[in-house]
């Protein structure tokens, strides 16, 4: 019989991925969703034909037990969240309940589900449970590269956020002997990217300017260092964590830093452009408290689960300028998701 997954956040960038992934290797992938009427929920239904799709809200306990009990998972992926990090000063009692207690709501499903006690831990069939924890948690790092055993310093209400539910899944499997796992993400990006995020903002503002529908980007930071990946290898890495034979918290990146001028240079080189004819570097874009390095120490992941990227930063950026050209060629609308295949 086909194991069963779980997935929150299934219309985003991470959830579609993860979810080819899953179909790939033969599992039954089920999505959250909290309506019908959301107009991503088409466009999965387009790109994921075999995924089927049941009703849940990371705010509402009831519909999360509900929605557990219906799909009776082996696996659940808790990918749902406020991500956009600048968003989160702006919304940030939204980005609390759904980054931070949707961690909560989800963790008491499955051990509800589960039939799960201070006296009674879980067994040999239990749910296997996924969080997707995130580099932001580091914010003003102590240290480089960071690793599992890193202190946390969040600078953002988005990042103190994915803390809370990244210590809360650890207390789930020290409590209650879940199998329970963190994967603490540094920055993966892709053409299905939102276009709010500034990789996304950079290959579309370099496709828009190509294509002459644009005579300037304007941008906040552009020293600010990060380690970018692909989003499908962060996926498999997902995968790949609940696969293990203990339940371990386990850091996801490539290792090498760039600086966001370096991405602006790489996405205009891909294009053809001297990107110092048409950047604007904006003060106004900048974070209120900004997090200036962030880099990863991918080695437990590399030795533990073999895990490695596939696909380099200056393949990344080229892949998403290409994508992005395309697709204001053809007159798609980026926020619109247009640019999955």
């Amino acid at each position: 019989m086909a194991r069963r997954a779980l997935i929150t956040g299934i219309t985003g960038q991470d959830g579609s991925y993860l979810a080819e992934h899953l179909l790939h290797e033969g599992y039954e992938v089920w999505g959250l969703v909290r309506g019908q009427a959301n107009p991503r929920v088409s466009r999965v239904r387009q790109l994921l034909q075999d995924v089927q799709l049941v009703r849940g809200d990371l705010l509402d306990q009831g519909s999360l037990i509900s929605a557990v009990e219906k799909v009776q998972p082996d696996e659940v992926y808790n990918l749902g969240a406020i991500s956009f990090v600048p968003m989160s000063w702006e919304q940030a009692e939204l980005t609390a309940e759904v980054t931070g207690m949707g961690v909560l709501r989800m963790l008491e499903a499955i051990r509800v589900c589960s039939g799960i006690t201070a006296a009674r831990g879980a067994g040999s069939g239990e749910i296997r449970f996924y969080q997707a924890s995130s580099s932001e948690m580091f914010g003003q790092v102590r240290e480089t590269p960071q690793n599992e055993r890193t202190p946390f310093h969040p600078r953002s209400p988005y990042g103190v956020a994915k803390a809370y539910g990244h210590f809360l899944t650890q207390n789930y499997r020290e409590s209650y002997g879940m199998y329970a796992v963190s994967g603490i993400l540094f920055n993966h990006e892709s053409p299905r990217r939102g276009a709010e995020f500034v990789t996304r903002k950079v290959s579309l503002g370099v496709a828009r300017i190509k294509l002459g529908l644009a005579g300037e980007l304007r941008l906040g930071n552009m020293e600010a260092r990060r380690d970018w990946g692909f989003a499908g290898d962060y996926a498999r890495a997902m995968h790949m964590m609940l696969q293990a034979a203990e339940p371990e918290d386990y850091v996801i990146g490539t290792g090498r830093t760039h600086s966001v001028r370096e991405l602006v240079e790489a996405a205009f080189g891909a294009a053809g452009l001297d990107w110092e004819q048409y950047v604007v570097c904006d003060q106004a874009l900048h974070r209120p408290a900004e997090v200036d390095l962030l880099c990863a120490d991918p080695k437990k992941a590399r030795t533990q689960l073999g895990w490695e990227p596939t696909v380099s930063f200056e393949e990344l950026v080229a892949m998403m300028v290409e994508a992005d050209v395309a697709l204001l060629a053809g007159g798609g609308d980026p926020h619109q998701d247009s640019s999955w295949p």
